[in-house]
């Protein structure tokens, strides 16, 4: 039987992970969660995970007391960052699924790299702060690392039996989210609820707002590089409001490979979870006569500086594309708790990137390294907002 460890079980793709793992039938042997107890606690009941972790040892009570109404045997119940550790690291599973959102999943994956185990990984910020050092951990271990992201994960069927030497381009879609046709000069007026209001996809509110500055897309050229191997130069980005073509690999000749399908997270992590096996989804099927129309464009940079900013890390190395992901992060926070404004978000960006390139972006060795440089970048971004931003 195919066992899994799930990090990240109440959020979006945490509980799309656990249908297709019932539809399945594999067996979840290792779960974890942030401070969700109720649904994590129902989770717990209908999966018997050996091993659950939670948040902080307060958490790690409510749960047991939850538990002990529900079961008749608790799992073992840890909590913390070693609690997410522990569960990327169960002896029993063969795939771990990454789903925990920001910065937090950087060191259970590694955990889970260094473990040798397939790791279906759908949280972009391990990639995107410690790319080189994942992917030279992954090759040391013999870990294999498959992307759930949509967009990734498209990449990857267009690539599968490909010569990646006679592929010239990868092009990833967007959205293009909310603001895609709103002037530049409104963008500084838009509330966090308009923000949120995605048109395609329902996720969590970091990941919907980086949709909006389009960061999130501009994190994916990140994380395109290392997953794949291509250079800035060969990543591109191409906004499709329709959201029906995932993503594109250009050839050498000019033939263009697209994948597409519904907007459905299953399809992703079912691939991902049985590859290189395709196995049967009974999900709506796509009807391309129904949708009639497939626009793209180009993302107008005056719109949206993020992506810019982005491939500039990419470009800079070393710890630029750790410092990105940081200052993103206490940025867009800034902006849900209405803080600073939108168009803010950009500029503390832009601003930790220069002070980074201004000391030296330094070469990525370890995993504290990142870490440090993370918790660094962290406080001087709340500093600049504190006392440079009104």
């Amino acid at each position: 039987m195919t066992t899994v460890a799930l990090l990240g079980a109440t959020g979006s793709i945490g509980k799309n992970t656990l249908d297709v793992v019932a539809r399945l039938e594999f067996k979840v042997v290792a779960m974890s969660a942030g401070s969700n107890i109720e649904l994590f606690a129902e989770q717990i009941e209908r999966y018997q995970p050996e091993l659950v972790s939670i948040s902080d040892a307060k958490y790690a009570e409510v749960l047991a007391n939850s538990l002990k109404v529900r079961l008749k045997k608790l799992p073992e119940i840890v909590h913390g960052t070693a609690g997410l550790c522990a569960v990327a690291t169960h002896p029993a599973a063969k795939i771990v699924v990454s789903a925990t959102v920001g910065a937090l999943g950087l060191l259970p994956t590694l955990m889970a790299i260094r473990s040798g185990k397939r790791v279906c990984i759908a949280n972009k910020e391990p990639l995107v702060m410690a790319g080189e050092l994942m992917t030279l951990e992954a090759a040391k271990h013999g870990a294999e690392i498959l992307p759930i992201d949509s967009e990734h994960n498209a990449l990857h069927q267009c690539l599968r039996g490909e010569n990646k030497r006679e592929v010239r381009k990868l092009i990833l879609t967007a959205s293009g989210g909310p603001f895609f046709l709103t002037p530049a000069e409104e963008l500084a007026k838009v509330s966090v609820a308009q923000a949120l209001k995605h048109p395609t996809w329902q996720m969590g509110r970091k990941i919907t707002i980086d949709s909006a500055t389009m960061m999130n897309k501009g994190l994916e050229v990140i994380e395109a590089r290392w997953l794949f191997g291509f250079a800035a130069d060969q990543i591109d980005i191409l906004i499709h409001p329709q959201s029906i073509v995932h993503s594109l690999i250009e050839l050498i000749d000019g033939s263009v490979i697209a994948q597409m399908g519904k907007t459905d997270m299953r399809l992703p992590i079912q691939y991902a979870l049985t590859y290189p096996e395709r196995l049967p989804l009974n999900l709506p099927r796509l009807d391309l006569a129904s949708i009639g129309r497939l626009e793209f464009y180009s993302p107008p940079s005056d719109r949206f500086p993020a992506i810019q900013l982005a491939y500039r890390a990419l470009r800079l190395g070393g710890l630029a594309p750790a410092v990105l992901n940081a200052a993103n992060e206490v940025a867009v926070e800034a902006f849900l708790e209405e803080r600073i404004k939108f168009t803010d978000i950009a500029e503390v960006v832009k601003v930790a990137l220069d002070r980074i390139e201004t000391y030296g972006v330094g070469r990525v060795e370890s995993v504290e390294q990142v870490l440090e440089e993370d918790k660094a970048t962290r406080y001087f971004c709340n500093e600049y907002i504190r006392t440079r931003i009104r």
